[in-house]
């Protein structure tokens, strides 16, 4: 594994160069930090993550490789930003995906447009599951909640994996949600000042009542 690293000040172990930010280097507890040059890995040409189809193809044709990581100063981690591999692995890595660039294109559009059938099928049974479990709430409400629960890349309740198994626990919080910030004063006490903690138990009863409404069977009477 070779290190970014992340500061200026240190010095190759081996020849004694000055380590900058942003310099390739191999660290090992028996060796201490050393370049590239030192650690035998010099000849290694970078190729940066995004194009898994070249990373994996350059990975199995080369010899030798190393994986490169960086650590991440907001998310307190070491996160992977590509690989050293062989000059000759990775420019035969490059003639085969050009070959077949076009079959690989292709496969990617029909999985994207499967991905898209599934996620408008899931953001379905999602708002049946709402009506379901909200009898009264109205259909285009149950719909607005499940196209902002689930959507895609979000780290909202509707990408969890207990909501995908339609989870009651899971669909009640994000109908709750929902009310919170449409039938509830809770986005207006944010603005005064307040933080969450202190904003949802005064709405608490506002949200409740809507709910309620919602949870009547359709049709009845008193449903307004």
């Amino acid at each position: 594994m070779v290190w970014i690293s992340h500061r200026d000040g240190a010095r190759c172990e081996g020849c004694g160069t000055e380590i900058t930010k942003g310099t390739f280097v191999l660290v090992a507890r028996e060796s201490g930090i050393r370049c590239l040059e030192c650690a035998g890995l010099a000849d290694l040409l970078y190729l940066p993550a995004g194009d898994p189809a070249l990373t994996r193809r350059a990975l199995g044709l080369s010899s030798r490789s190393a994986t490169v990581v960086k650590f991440s100063r907001t998310r307190k981690r070491h996160e992977r930003q590509g690989v050293l591999v062989e000059e000759g692995a990775l420019e035969r890595a490059r003639g085969e995906c050009e070959k077949d660039q076009a079959r690989r294109e292709g496969a990617r559009v029909r999985r994207r447009a499967r991905d898209a059938v599934a996620e408008q099928d899931y953001v379905v049974r999602f708002a049946q599951k709402v009506r379901d479990l909200f009898p009264a709430c109205p259909a285009e409400e149950a719909e607005a909640i499940a196209i902002r629960a689930c959507q895609k890349y979000s780290s909202r309740v509707g990408r969890s994996r207990a909501a995908k198994a339609l989870d009651e626990t899971a669909i009640n919080l994000a109908v709750r949600a929902h009310v919170r910030h449409r039938y509830s004063r809770y986005d207006e006490l944010l603005v005064q000042g307040l933080e969450p903690f202190e904003a949802r138990p005064l709405v608490a009863e506002e949200i409740e009542r809507m709910l309620d409404r919602w949870r009547e069977p359709a049709g009845d009477p008193g449903v307004r």
